[in-house]
């Protein structure tokens, strides 16, 4: 006999950010029957997708489902749910913390999924970190992996990870959400599904420079082979396992990432390779590129943990600094032979 799983009860879900990946976890959550109070921070976008049924702005071909409720109304939609799937850039994460925890002293008991990717610019702090500082009593889980909103509001065959220091958390997340085209897997390694989803961002940034470039097959691949060694590095000084960046949150966000033009940090090195200022490049993406923000905190955090991160640097450096892509590429070619892995991770 075959086992049916028994479908979820409908929950009221709150999405704080109505961008196109805010606006697809709407969609899933929507689909399964869920009440979905979605909220932007423009009031002029909360009516007009109301009225056309449609975010026009950031995925203008997808008609949402009617429960879904657009709403600028920050208030309303902390009471409509003690569910949040957090979807605001990350370096706007304290800010929008910082409000909530205004009206709702220590939100305990609220349960938090945070789906940006990115480290904060001056603390150098993690999402889940922020939270523990100004929402200490709230229960955290973090969704990451290959999910391009673009296919995920088409179905497409999605899966990705959530992870919480709490199982029954990341399994709460895993109910609410898993269902027809989109499936989600378990972890309880935090540090390593945000490192992970954090760093792809700075090395998709250098394949799309490579891809400009026409540097080829080859070097494209070294190029994002050896951006996942440095993700690793610092990822397991940080206290992630390294089993979890070779999975979704690592290596198969990075090659979604690292190779697909709905990647906005892709297209934001293709830009650069075309000439564009940083500031251009950015104006003409339209939206946020995270990887142009968190390679500043990677690279501090290199310095301060004394992890080599020669990709991250470089990407800064062209991004910052003014070092040219050929020059970049010339000083990584450069740099002194070594061991792919040194040898001391292979002992016990």
């Amino acid at each position: 006999m075959r086992y049916v799983r028994e479908r979820p009860k409908p929950r009221n879900i709150t999405v704080m950010g109505s961008g196109s990946w805010g606006t697809a976890l709407a969609k899933v959550a929507a689909n399964k029957g869920h009440s979905v109070a979605l909220w932007c921070r423009d009031e002029r976008q909360a009516e007009l997708i109301s009225k056309s049924g449609r975010n026009d702005r950031y995925l203008p071909d997808v008609d949402l489902p009617s429960n879904i409720t657009p709403t600028s109304d920050l208030v309303s939609v902390m009471e409509h749910s003690n569910m949040w799937i957090m979807a605001v850039p990350t370096q706007a994460s304290r800010s929008l913390l910082t409000k909530l925890r205004s009206f709702e002293t220590d939100m305990d008991g609220i349960s938090i999924c945070n789906v940006a990717k990115g480290i904060e610019v001056g603390t150098l702090k993690r999402v889940s970190q922020i939270v523990q500082e100004l929402a200490p009593k709230c229960k955290y889980a973090v969704l990451s992996g290959p999910s391009h909103a673009e296919e995920v509001v088409k179905g497409l065959p999605t899966a990705v990870v959530v992870a919480s220091d709490h199982q029954e958390e990341a399994s709460s997340w895993q109910e609410i959400l898993t269902g027809g085209t989109f499936r989600i897997y378990s972890s309880e390694d935090v540090c390593g599904v945000e490192t992970g989803g954090a760093l792809k961002n700075v090395i998709a940034i250098a394949s799309g420079l490579a891809h400009k470039m026409e540097m080829g097959d080859n070097a494209t691949a070294a190029l994002v082979s050896r951006g996942l060694a440095e993700i690793m590095r610092l990822a397991v000084t940080m206290g992630a396992h390294p089993i979890t960046l070779a999975g979704l949150a690592g290596i198969g966000d990075l090659m979604v990432t690292a190779y697909s033009r709905h990647s906005r940090n892709f297209r934001l090195g293709m830009a650069l390779g075309e000439g564009q200022s940083l500031e251009e490049a950015i104006e003409s993406l339209g939206q946020v590129a995270e990887g142009a923000y968190t390679v500043k905190a990677a690279v501090e955090l290199g310095k301060k943990l004394k992890v080599d991160l020669p990709i991250s640097r470089s990407v800064y450096q062209v991004l910052y600094e003014g070092l040219s892509p050929k020059e970049a590429i010339r000083e990584l070619m450069s740099r002194d032979p070594k061991p792919e892995y040194p040898p001391h991770i292979f002992q016990e």
